[in-house]
Formats: C-alpha cells, structure tokens, sequence
C-alpha cells in the first residue's frame, strides 16, 4: 500500500506562519513610541497592507495626524535625489522630526535615505543633503549629545570625534586576557554576529549622561577554560579550521569576569571600581542592563550577585574615586531575582527621596546589608519575592533598611513602568489580577508612602504598556491569544484619551489560521493550575483524530506562552507546525516563571526532570475532553532547552512520547553555561547536575527520535548532542542525526533548511505521511 503524501499546499502555509512572514501579516499590531518633548508627544511608523506613513500624537489635545505631508516630502526627496520615491514606502525608517518654536508645528524632518543624510521641509517645500558626520555603525555607542561615538579596537576601547572623525584610544594595554568592553567569547564572537558582518558585538559600554564619561569593563579571562570547535568551510573557502573559545563549565573555579571602570573622556582618566570584579559567565551586566548611570551622572549604580545566586546587592560607584558602596542587600534560601524573567530589565530604581518617610522594618529569612557613605534621603524601589511573591519595597539607601513594602498579595509586579517623585506614585504592570488567566498583565500604580494598589486597566486582557519619560499618560495595547490588539492612549485613571489603531489581522486568517485555544489543566501533582494555548489543525474537522505535538520550552527564566495576540519567539513554530495537520500544545508547568516563587522554585535543583509530569498529565486532561486528539500518537520538538526536554520527554515517558525532535539541545548540564546552570540547578555537585544529563539515560530511549545541531553552535556546543549520540550508539539505539556544521544556535541563514527537515521527519513519522515531493523552503534574509 502507498503511503498518501501530504500536498504541498500544507508547507507553502506553514512557511508563511514562521516569525519572518507571519509578522507581516498582521498589520498595526505594535506601535513603537518615538518620544519628543520627553514624552509630551511621540511619533510611531503606521503599517497597513498597502503603506507606511509617519504618525504624529499629541495625547494632551487629543490629536493624530501625519508627522509631515508624505506625498510631497516623496516628490521633493525624488526631485532632489533623481530616484524614484514611493510616498506609500518611503526609504527611510527612521526620522528626526524638527520641531518649530511657533506653535511647537514640525517645520522639517530629516533621514538617512540613497547612501546621504536629508532634510526636507515638512510641507514638501525644499528638500537637500545636508552635510554632517557620518553616521554610527552597530559597533559603535553614540554619545547624548551626538558628538562622539565608542568602539572597540584590538582590545582597547577608542573615541571617534563624529564632526572630523578624528580619532583617539580611551584604553591602552588590553590583550586577549584583559581586554576593554568584551562579553564572554560565545556573544561576543558569534557565528551569527559574523553572518551579519559583523566582526565582534557591540562593545560593552555607556555613556554618563552629560557624555563626559563612559562606563565600561576591563574583561578578565586569563585561566578561563579553553573549548574548541571546528569550522569545516570557512567563508573565503580554505582549509578547515579551528574556533576555540573561552567557556567555562559549572562548578569551574575561572568565570569571565567583568571589572568595572569609568573613562573620563576629558582628561583620559580610568577609575576602576574598588570591589571585587564581577562574574560574568553569561553576558556582560552592561549590556544586561546591571550597571547604570544615575539620571544625573553622579554615581553608577550596579548589581551584584553571588555565585549561587542566593545573596544579590545594589552597589553605588563613585565615577571620581572609584569608591563602592553597598545600598541594598538581600539573601534568601534559593536565588534572589531583581525580576523572574531574565529578558526584562531589572525591578530596581534609585530615588532622590524626595518627601520620604516611614517605619522600618525587615522581613524574616532575608538581611539587609549595611554600608558606610551612603547619600542619606536617597531612597530604592527593590523588587523582592521575600513573602512568596513579588512585590516592590521601598528602601533607606542610607541605612540600607526596608521602610515599606509598597505592593503586597497574591500576584506579582511584572514590570516598573514610571516613578513619578513628585507624586511618590509608581506605576506597573502585574500578572494575577484578572482570575481566568494569572499571566494577564494589568497597569496599576501604587503610592510610595502607602494607601494601596489600584488598578489603571480593569478588564481581562493582557496589557503591554508604556509610560513617556515625563509620565502623564500609558500608552497601552491590549489583547488576548484570541483577541488582536488595539493600541490606545490612557490618562492616569485608566480613561481612553484616544484609540491609535486596532491590528488588521486579515492576512493571517486568509492562511486558515485560527486563535489557540487557551486552556487551564492540574498539574502532576493534582492540586496546581497550569496554563497553556492549544493550536487546531488547519482544516479542523472534530470527527478526526489528529496526532498531537507538544512544543516544550522549559528553561526557567523565560515562559513558553505569551498571554498576548503576539506568540513570541517560540509560539511562532507551533503555529507553523498545526498547519501541516498536528494538534500543538504548549504549556507553562511548573518551574517556570511568571507567578509566585513557590510555583517558580519548582524547577529548582531539577531541571533536568523539564517539568515533564505536567505536560503529561496536561495531554492526558486535555485528550480526556476532546477525543479528536489521538493521545497514540503524540510527538515533542523543541529548540535550547526545549531540545533537552524533547528528548527527556523521550527517555522518562516513552509510552506517551513516541516521536521526538530535538534542536541545539543542552543534552548534559555538567558541561554547560555555568551562569544559568547555577542559578536555576543550584551550585554544582556531581549527583545533582547528572541527574540532569540526558546522556547517563540514553538506553532508555524506544521512539523515533531525530537530532539537529549546528557545528558552530557557541551557545550550547554542538558536543552534547554528539555525547548523547555516542552514548546511544553504545546502547544500540536507532536514531537520527543533522549537523548543520556552519550554523550556530538558532540556525540562522539555515532556518529553512532545518524547518523542511524537521517538518518531514514530524509528516513521516507521526502524520504517516510522505512529505512533498521536493518542496524546498525559502531561505530567510539576514537579520529578519
């Protein structure tokens, strides 16, 4: 009998829905505030199907129009320049809009657009190259004020004057050890920085804000483990050759570390912190946004953990002595976060103190730190988990004691919006406050002196909102996984002052999308609610039975389901995936963060277990209600983390999980990235980190199961995946296996490549199902 081969017509779709395409195919989903004024107005770039314009907003008249007359800005760029200039896809996508002392009217924009920098009147009028200084590249940091710009040269830093382009070090006498403004060596030379031309990373530094100085770090790795990989085709074509990088493993005594020092532009003087360095296994705390300047470039104000992340500090430094104080100190029983999620800026804000005042007090488990020389009246806004979830507390940066705790209840800050002093009132957004769904987010604001929480936004939906420098409004879009955005400016009180745009999502439901359902199950230990989305087949017909997939991503730091219309990063491929005909779940078990520190603190010591029992008692509640998922046939892919607990899934559930796909997969945490490992694995000890080894369990393995990896994966090193594949060779396990030897962790410039193997091997085995015959997907430009 012939196996039936799934039509083309299902690849072409799923193709469109992968991040790159689908982006496009929602229209006015995001506005991305420009401030002028401080925020008094702003200007955004409006897509529809058919054009960009440039938006201009005043929120205090209530007004919404275009920032200059596009038509005739486009006919005197196309006069001016001899190319042809299409008003409804201007080339430009950045504008610096000339505000006019009458009336405060735009009189000129100006751009960069054919190689030059412009300047045209707004009405259209005139339109010239203006001279000016050439503009900063991506390795460089520009300064306040425009006069300057930063960058690495050998492994010094050095200044370049914009208007003459004249040239200077800032640093002398950095070597390979000790080099100026480095991150470690898998960001800083990644293979994917390089695809994009680019030599190195930016480099880790920034300005003070009068730009006279700049804050940066000597980076220390003499001693740091050496790894190697190997790149088989070099770009110009030559021989093989070898990539060796410093990465250190958990438990090693040698981390790069981060030694902080400000430049003095002016005199040439380096003042170095008088502290120990900083460890830095992962990222540099600059570029984190760990170290910061004071709004008045007064002090530094940096954090500082230890290693096993159980104690962490707010530091102040001293730009003139390099002197270092301590302004806050907290430790706790498991690590102690200024924020659960690792891809948001710190909870942390340091405050004049301004009509400060109040009671101390010290909550039990956990120290406050003392230090001498601190500014007295000075005040911190620090995020703490310390009564099981988190809230804000205000402290006495002079004595380093808490004075109050200025949120408190069963939900958790998400996100410091704006600290308005003069009012002492700070607004935030907070997940838990909207009953169906614990991971909505709300606006609220709090006073710093007491009298309780109120909420801004008081509806169901998730909110993803920002507030000017001046303060004074949210700009704020709303929606669900099902519900599509609108995009509105709120007064304080939570009233529409004016609605922006609502998301055209036409062109994605023309693909045969639908919203994921959104679902509530028991976790494994049959009391704890767990969330996730659930995405139907395209093409649902309830009298089926599909084969389903759960697409897991269970790395602590991070959560797997966005509760807004927008997937996120990963949410993106399940949508993909469910066109090809598979039923997709995702989920958020426990261990992850997002609620309070008990469900956080789950994955503690056991990440190598990936929350597994709950996705398996997910499927199973989930299967029980809906009898079109065929819980025979269930599959698991993931990339990173999710490629570990893939194939976990496989080894510890082989009678639910039967097909597995497993990307850049952190197979063997003894062999990892030290600063995540320990942080959420505790310190190192052998027992504990080899329960969390795929490899020591890889005769367990009984389903299909196919391994992907780049060769020049710097991230998690392509050799874990070949361990894990020696260690079932040695088990006698039938599996299979893509290197993608120039790709690096997330596959770009071979996305489409990986994503047609990846589909084929899911259609064959799990769909029963050849795939089409010779399809070939579409390589991705660089950068998208």
């Amino acid at each position: 009998m012939t196996t039936p081969r799934l039509d083309a017509s299902a690849y072409r779709t799923a193709e469109q829905l992968l991040r790159h395409h689908r982006r496009r195919l929602v229209r006015g989903g995001e506005v991305t505030p420009h401030w002028i004024e401080d925020g008094a107005r702003f200007w955004y770039a409006a897509d529809t199907s058919d054009a960009r314009s440039f938006v201009l907003v005043d929120p205090a008249a209530a007004t919404r129009e275009p920032a200059f007359d596009h038509e005739k800005v486009a006919a005197a760029l196309a006069e001016a320049s001899g190319q042809p200039v299409d008003a409804r896809a201007l080339p430009f996508g950045d504008v610096h809009l000339i505000i006019g002392t009458a009336g405060g009217a735009v009189e000129a924009v100006e751009f960069a657009a054919f190689g030059a920098p412009w300047r045209c009147a707004a009405d259209g009028s005139a339109c010239e190259r203006v001279p000016g200084p050439p503009p900063t590249g991506p390795l460089e940091v520009r300064s306040p004020d425009g006069r300057l710009a930063v960058f690495r040269r050998g492994h010094d830093l050095w200044l370049r004057t914009l208007e003459d382009g004249a040239e200077r070090p800032l640093t002398t006498g950095g070597d390979a050890d000790h080099d100026y403004g480095a991150s470690p060596d898998y960001f800083m030379y990644s293979p994917l920085l390089q695809r994009l031309g680019l030599p190195h990373a930016p480099p880790a530094a920034t300005w003070s804000p009068d730009s006279s100085r700049v804050l940066t770090h000597r980076t220390l790795q003499e001693g740091v483990r050496l790894t190697h990989l190997v790149d088989a085709l070099p770009a110009d074509g030559g021989e093989p050759r070898l990539v060796t990088l410093r990465q250190p493993y958990p438990g090693d005594e040698r981390l790069p570390m981060a030694e902080l020092v400000v430049l003095d532009v002016a005199t040439g003087a380096v003042v170095t912190a008088r502290a120990e360095p900083e460890a830095m296994p992962t990222i540099s705390p600059v570029l984190l946004g760990w170290a910061w300047w004071a709004e008045d470039g007064s002090a530094v104000h940096y954090l500082s953990r230890s290693r096993d992340a159980r104690t962490l500090r707010l530091r102040r430094l001293d730009p003139a002595t390099g002197e270092v104080t301590t302004l806050v100190e907290e430790t706790g029983e498991t690590r102690v976060e200024p924020s659960q999620r690792l891809d948001r800026p710190p909870l942390v804000r340091v405050l004049s103190g301004r009509a400060a005042g109040g009671a101390s007090g010290r909550s039990a488990g956990h120290s406050a730190g003392r230090s001498p020389g601190r500014s007295a009246g000075q005040e911190v806004l620090w995020y703490s988990q310390r009564d099981g979830w988190g809230h804000l507390y205000l402290y006495d940066a002079g004595t380093g004691e808490p004075r109050r705790q200025v949120t408190s209840g069963e939900w958790a800050v998400q996100e410091i919006l704006h600290v308005d002093e003069d009012r002492r009132v700070v607004t935030f957004t907070a997940s838990g406050l909207v009953p169906d769904d614990p991971y909505r987010r709300q606006v609220c604001r709090a006073g710093l002196d007491g009298g309780g929480v109120e909420r801004i936004t008081r509806d169901d939906l998730d909110h993803a909102a920002v507030v000017p420098p001046r303060g004074g409004y949210v700009l704020d879009t709303a929606s669900t996984t099902g519900t599509p955005p609108v995009t509105c400016v709120l007064g304080p009180d939570g009233q529409v002052i004016m609605e922006l745009g609502r998301a055209d999502v036409s062109g994605l439901l023309a693909t045969g999308w639908s919203a994921p359902e959104r679902f509530r199950v028991k976790a494994a230990d049959g009391r704890t609610d767990v969330y996730g989305v659930l995405h139907r087949p395209h093409g649902f017909d309830p009298g089926r039975r599909y084969p389903v997939l759960d697409h897991v991503y269970p790395f602590p730091a991070v959560t797997r389901v966005s509760p807004s219309f927008d997937p996120g990063w990963h949410g993106y491929e399940a949508e993909a995936v469910a066109a090809l005909g598979f039923v997709v779940v995702a989920l958020d078990g426990r261990g992850t963060p997002g609620r309070d520190k008990e469900f956080h603190d789950a994955s503690y010591r056991r990440l190598g277990e990936a929350g597994l029992a709950d996705h398996v008692a997910a499927l199973e509640q989930l299967g029980a209600a809906r009898p079109w998922m065929d819980l025979g046939r269930v599959g698991v892919f993931g990339i990173s983390a999710g490629g570990q607990a893939a194939v976990r899934a496989m080894l510890d559930h082989p009678d639910v999980f039967t097909v597995g796909v497993a990307e850049a997969g952190m197979h063997d945490l003894r062999y990892g990235d030290p600063g995540t490992a320990e942080a959420y694995n505790g310190p190192y000890d052998e027992e504990t980190y080899a329960a969390a080894s795929n490899v020591d369990r890889a005769d367990r393995l009984r389903g299909r199961l196919l391994l992907v990896h780049g060769g020049r994966d710097t991230q998690v090193s392509p050799h874990l995946t070949l361990r894990l594949a020696e260690r079932l060779i040695a088990a006698g396990k039938d599996f299979d296996m893509l290197i993608v030897p120039g790709a690096e962790h997330v596959f770009a410039g071979y996305e489409h490549y990986v994503n047609r193997r990846k589909w084929d091997f899911l259609v064959r085995h799990l769909l029963g199902m050849e795939p089409p015959e010779d399809h070939r997907l579409t390589p991705v430009p660089p950068g998208m």
